[in-house]
């Protein structure tokens, strides 16, 4: 009999743990507190308590290759860029496909997860259910939270004088569904992260006047890069990360820049970051520069004082007519059925191994998986997290000694920065490629450059060159796929095939066929230099 492990919540997070647990031979049991799955990704006109709300129009950030599970490609005919109902879809099949609704209990809340009186040997816990007004208890070997980090609303009210005498309507974007609600009104839109420019945006089209109010700015970036392709396909690559990661930081910095501001300058659109060291996550949005420059979205520093129609802003004379004020403020996150002698929040940070395991358990038996902020897609971050944790509870992968484990969370608190390549604001933040492949390498299933490109050199330069796709994670090791290598070989046909739907016949010129040789010369020095 398998170990039992209970799983909190059916969002991308659980999904994947669900599968991990299965394949290793684990006796899964999900407790999902809604009805169905999905989390995040799950739009309803009702914002659900515990659950992340978002909004009707809400599309992926990420690429549908750079953000599936890693044995589970979108079908082809999906777009680049999943509007939240397709991407719910996609959960779907991948919940019927490995047949794990078996394993979730929908409508079923966790109120306590606590440790057994004789967890320094057995590492048992005890978690206590709600299942329509009805409590149960069980006890589980291993516990994997799947909660997310986008359900407790910040509202630092507090932060905003005035506030309590507005007679506008004002709500966290939490409670943003549809743009009816601004339709001729002044909107003033707080934060500009990726949902307030969204909302702004939004508003914009049918607002009498829209603004933006940001304290820091934002670097902004479009989905679609240089010749029409994803921007995370592009930017995404081991080649690139290896690049950046070897140059010292002022200059990565400058080329982020240089970059950005290619697009558009941020200056001129008053939404240049006023750090521009420190890399906090880019604003993506297509739509944004366009509702400036034609004068439907204004942008404004932070709020001076708010008054009972209007609104003075830092450093600009003039009161500004507000009718409703939406707080694109953020989230904080907290783990209400856990003691905090298990996990301890601490200004936006728990003290967890790895991002996962709490550093000074006696047994690791608990994992929070998807409790950090890549500079990438998620669901290939929680799937890899959801691998190794199982191989930990197998006992296959072990973890050093508590003090260890202390000694790196802490110094990862103090987000001390080397001088070279990205530098981080936030300590939830990672560098996507090489905490991926930390944790491949913890279950032995990290792709070997140098032995690939002896044995199959085309997939090697396509790996390192090419798109961080998931399918590089099934290449080898534990969890391997058949179907990694050619899910690679054929990811930008996937890509580009969606988008191809009128056939154009164009003959390449002499001049163009140059230039391809030239480039296929450079790219062979480059492997020179790189492997050898």
């Amino acid at each position: 009999m398998g170990k039992r492990v209970a799983i909190v919540g059916a969002g991308v997070s659980g999904l994947a743990s669900i599968k991990c647990c299965l394949e290793e031979g684990l006796e899964p049991t999900c407790f999902e507190r809604s009805d169905d799955l999905g989390g995040l990704w799950r739009f309803t006109e009702d914002v659900e308590e515990g659950r992340a709300s978002l909004y009707n129009s809400v599309v992926s950030n990420s690429s549908k290759e750079m953000s599936c599970y890693s044995d589970f490609p979108f079908p082809e005919d999906y777009p680049n860029f999943l509007p939240n109902a397709l991407f719910l879809e996609y959960l779907r099949m991948y919940a019927n496909r490995f047949d794990l609704l078996k394993c979730i209990q929908f409508k079923t809340k966790v109120c306590s997860v606590t440790k057994r009186p004789d967890f320094a040997t057995s590492g048992q816990w005890e978690v206590v259910t709600l299942h329509e007004g009805k409590q149960n208890s069980a006890t589980f070997d291993a516990v994997m939270v799947c909660t997310g980090y986008l359900t407790n609303p910040s509202l630092p009210l507090d932060s905003f004088p005035g506030i309590n005498t507005f007679k506008g309507q004002y709500f966290h974007s939490r409670q943003y569904k549809h743009p009816d609600i601004f339709k001729d009104k002044r909107v003033l839109v707080v934060g500009m992260g990726n949902s307030g420019t969204d909302i702004a945006v939004e508003a914009s089209h049918l607002a009498k006047k829209v603004f933006l109010s940001t304290s820091g700015g934002s670097w902004v970036i479009s989905r679609i890069f240089d010749s029409g392709y994803p921007t995370d396909m592009v930017i995404m690559t081991r080649f690139q990360n290896r690049f950046i990661n070897m140059l010292p930081t002022p200059i990565v910095s400058w080329l982020i820049a240089k970059k950005m501001n290619s697009w558009f300058n941020h200056e001129n659109y008053g939404v240049i970051p006023e750090d521009r060291v420190t890399l906090r996550e880019p604003v993506l949005n297509d739509e944004l520069p366009g509702r400036i420059i034609t004068g439907k979205v204004f942008i404004r520093p932070s709020i001076k004082e708010v008054k009972e129609n209007s609104v003075i802003f830092n450093n600009t004379p003039n009161e500004e007519p507000i009718d409703i004020i939406v707080f694109a403020t953020g989230y904080t996150f907290a783990f209400p059925f856990l003691e905090e002698s298990v996990v301890k929040v601490e200004d936006g940070q728990a003290s967890l191994y790895k991002y996962i395991f709490p550093a000074h358990l006696q047994k690791p038996t608990l994992a929070v998986i998807g409790l950090i902020k890549p500079q990438g897609s998620t669901i290939p971050i929680v799937e890899t997290q959801a691998r190794w944790v199982v191989q930990v509870f197998k006992g296959r992968s072990l973890l050093p000694p508590s003090s260890v484990m202390i000694k790196e969370v802490n110094e990862r608190k103090q987000n001390k920065h080397n001088g070279f390549g990205v530098c981080f604001c936030k300590a939830l933040q990672s560098d996507y490629i090489p905490y991926i492949d930390d944790l491949l390498a913890s279950i032995n299933a990290k792709p070997n450059l140098f032995s690939m490109l002896l044995t199959d050199p085309l997939l090697a330069l396509t790996v390192f060159f090419g798109p961080c796709t998931p399918f590089q994670f099934r290449l080898t090791g534990t969890g391997k796929w058949e179907g990694a290598r050619r899910a690679i070989m054929t990811q930008w046909d996937r890509t580009l095939n969606v988008t191809k739907t009128r056939i154009v016949q164009n003959s390449p010129s002499a001049f163009e066929s140059v230039l391809k040789l030239f480039g296929f010369l450079a790219l062979l020095v480059a492997v020179f230099l790189v492997f050898l």
